[in-house]
């Protein structure tokens, strides 16, 4: 951890237990249902930064307290495929039902059993920077979520990979969802290796929900570069996996991680709720 993080994280008093060397850690001792200090608010973002995804435990969270804890973090922003009136909340399901609405509007995209990552907002041209879900109503058992660092899966590849990936960039495309839901969005590409803003890590970052095509180069070529993206993501020891109880949330930087549900709960009505975190407009560098 670098000194800045654990100063903001000493003066706030609490405690962060580290899940995997650098991603995943739960935090106890604070209340988010409850307005938080400055402090506080500024130890938790530190440590997002740090391990890229946060949890907390025996939460007592409604929609309102939810939004509240979120917007500590900057404004919010309401995914078009809202089921609420975004002038009432930003709150947006995520549902046994609706994964099974975008597993046939995506259908095209044929998307393989078991490679799913994705980073949330990946289609939009300034993507939203973090990401609050809660658990709402759980199977008993199954329904885990893993969160993949993706800095670690950019270092853990070939120097020559490195290389052929520097300068790349890749489109993601979501518009069969969005025109679902009445909605449209240009296509737009993203690096494929991203540097982060704030920590300066390099991210590896591609949507492999959203038909992701690297520019440049031959269609060959670029299949077998996103499948050797994928093989990075499935490496175990750049993976945290959560298994959620009820009360429990999550807080993530979307910027430095990708994720994957984990859907073998049958037909179980699982619910959690989201809540995104917009990201600054950074036009200088577009």
């Amino acid at each position: 951890m670098s000194t800045a993080a654990a100063e903001i994280i000493a003066a706030a008093q609490l405690d962060i237990r580290p899940l995997q060397p650098t991603i995943g850690a739960e935090i106890h001792g604070v209340d988010i249902g409850k307005p938080i200090s400055p402090d506080v608010r500024d130890a938790i973002r530190a440590a997002v930064l740090e391990y890229k995804v946060v949890f907390f435990r025996d939460q007592q969270l409604d929609n309102d307290s939810h939004a509240a804890f979120a917007r500590e973090f900057g404004p919010l922003y309401t995914h078009p495929s809202t089921t609420h009136d975004p002038k009432v909340t930003p709150i947006h399901n995520i549902s046994a039902l609706d994964n099974a609405r975008f597993d046939k509007r995506q259908a095209k995209v044929k998307i393989r059993p078991g490679e799913a990552y994705h980073s949330d907002t990946s289609w939009r041209l300034v993507p939203t920077w973090g990401a609050v879900l809660r658990a709402v109503d759980l199977p008993p058992v199954g329904g885990d979520t893993v969160w993949v660092d993706a800095h670690l899966a950019y270092e853990g590849l070939s120097e020559e990979l490195k290389d052929r990936l520097e300068g790349l960039h890749v489109t993601h495309d979501y518009r069969p969802a969005l025109l679902a839901d009445g909605h449209d969005y240009p296509i737009v590409a993203h690096p494929v290796v991203r540097t982060h803003r704030e920590t300066g890590q390099k991210i590896l970052w591609v949507n492999l929900t959203q038909n992701p095509q690297i520019l440049g180069v031959e269609l060959a070529e670029s299949r077998d570069l996103i499948d050797q993206i994928l093989l990075q993501y499935k490496r175990p020891e750049f993976q945290v996996r959560f298994s959620w109880k009820p009360g429990s949330v999550a807080f993530w930087d979307n910027r430095a991680a990708v994720h994957y549900a984990v859907r073998n709960y049958g037909d179980y009505p699982r619910l959690l709720h989201r809540v995104l975190i917009a990201d600054e407009p950074l036009y200088a560098d577009l």
